[in-house]
């Protein structure tokens, strides 16, 4: 697996794929890999002959009190995962080659952006769409792969490639969860032993409220619920636990089986802020 730095090197190897009629798929992270990201390369490789992975930590997307000088960075172990699982290219863009002096481009999703992490977090959507505008540029790849476990995330990408005409296909990859049910993320390695004993509380409280509501509970009452199952499990403090439209993510007030709905939640442990959602009923 080759390793480059600029965009120019990686249109050249992705137009040198494309003189030989090879698919390209791209597969956007923020290093801090784990078996999650792999399995966006695997679903990349189901997809294309070709697979893009890249990493850069997006400054952008990070607020004035958030993690960016503590977001865990280890390219050259990432790398070596990157090569096992079979990706073909790795670009790892410095700072400046992304955001050059002069760069002053803003890319704002209105209303995907406003709920949910959105709230928590002013602005860090609109890094994301910065972002991921540019890497779908760059590229140009036949697909890009994104996990669902950032679903929000995933339904501001496919609005941005739909409403700017990139006509590279958006994909999201299944959440990857350890066998306790903790999703797997780069921020889980902030846990203590004693924080990642009590973390696996968030999936059960939003999948209890998920059966729930599948079943006729009315959705303010079981994420009520949930919201009091996770601070009494322990965490620190919850940001949302809330029932949405999958696809507009508007709230809802019942629901409906015609119309995939999730339960999407984030709360605090320790210096982790841990995200998680899970479909109500079998369509979400």
């Amino acid at each position: 697996m080759e390793t480059v730095r600029t965009v120019a090197e990686l249109r050249a190897r992705v137009a040198s794929w494309r003189r030989q009629g090879e698919r390209v798929a791209l597969t956007p992270t923020m290093g801090a890999l784990h078996e999650g990201h792999l399995s966006l390369v695997r679903l990349g490789q189901a997809n294309a002959r070709r697979v893009v992975a890249t990493i850069f930590v997006n400054p952008t997307q990070f607020g004035a009190n958030e993690d960016l000088a503590a977001y865990p960075r280890d390219e050259a172990g990432d790398a070596a995962m990157l090569e096992g699982a079979g990706c073909d290219l790795l670009f790892a863009p410095p700072v400046a080659e992304m955001y050059p002096p002069g760069f002053v481009t803003r890319v704002i999703v209105d209303g995907l952006t406003d709920v949910l992490c959105g709230a928590v977090r002013p602005g860090h959507f609109d890094g994301v769409a910065q972002v991921v505008t540019k890497l779908l540029n760059q590229a140009q790849a036949d697909v890009a792969i994104f996990g669902e476990k950032d679903w929000q995330q995933l339904a501001v990408i496919r609005r941005l490639a739909a409403d700017l005409d990139i006509p590279t296909r958006i994909l999201g990859a299944p959440i990857l969860r350890e066998p306790d049910g903790l999703a797997m993320s780069s921020r889980n390695r902030y846990l203590t032993p004693d924080e990642r004993a009590v973390a696996p509380a968030l999936h059960r409280a939003i999948a209890t409220a998920a059966a729930s509501i599948a079943a006729g509970a009315d959705p303010a009452d079981a994420t009520l619920a949930a919201r009091a199952a996770v601070l009494d499990a322990g965490f620190a403090s919850v940001d949302y636990i809330e029932a949405r439209d999958a696809a507009t993510l508007r709230p809802i007030d019942r629901f409906d089986p015609g119309r995939p709905a999730r339960i999407f939640a984030a709360a605090r442990l320790g210096r982790a802020r841990l995200i998680d959602n899970v479909p109500i009923g079998t369509g979400g």
